[in-house]
């Protein structure tokens, strides 16, 4: 019996030095916490973005970059009369990973939604400020622009670029 209580002691005590303290989602960090955060996103967007400009050069279509860190098929597409707050518009998309494979099945599709009144990732949101009636393109985003560092929690993992393909009903 000593010999499992004096076991158990020094498990604990052994699990408890190495523990690395973390603050619940929403907490509070320390400036190191957030120069350490920061930095791994400058260095994890910078290599997605050398990924991704690599697959475009396999690409025969050609492709854009963005004011806001991504890419689209369309030249001088966030260059275009901008839509407003409040305004509505139809819209679906498709997600696929960078091998070409869908992720979901279905299409995810808004009816009427409103600017500046909707959540939607942040490349989607942008894109369709920009984008004509019945028109159709192709994003090409970073991790940072679509699910970062948590993923939907679904089908889709931590710090995973996409191919978005969005069109305007």
């Amino acid at each position: 019996m000593k010999k499992i209580i004096f076991i158990s002691v020094l498990g604990l005590l052994g699990c408890n030095r190495n523990t690395q303290i973390h603050p619940p989602v929403g907490g509070v960090l320390s400036q190191k916490d957030l120069d350490v955060s920061r930095e791994r996103m400058k260095n994890l967007n910078g290599l997605e973005r050398q990924q991704i400009q690599d697959w475009i050069n396999t690409q025969q279509v050609k492709y854009y970059s963005t004011q806001l860190n991504y890419w689209v098929n369309a030249e001088g597409y966030d260059k275009r009369e901008r839509r407003q707050d409040n305004t509505l518009i139809s819209y679906s998309y498709e997600l696929y990973d960078f091998d070409q494979t869908k992720i979901y099945d279905q299409s995810i599709e808004r009816r009427d939604a409103r600017f500046g009144h909707f959540e939607e990732l942040k490349a989607v949101e942008n894109a369709l400020r920009f984008i004509r009636n019945g028109e159709e393109v192709t994003l090409l985003v970073p991790s940072s622009l679509a699910y970062g560092t948590y993923g939907d929690e679904k089908k889709i993992d931590n710090d995973i670029p996409l191919i978005i393909k969005l069109k305007a009903l």
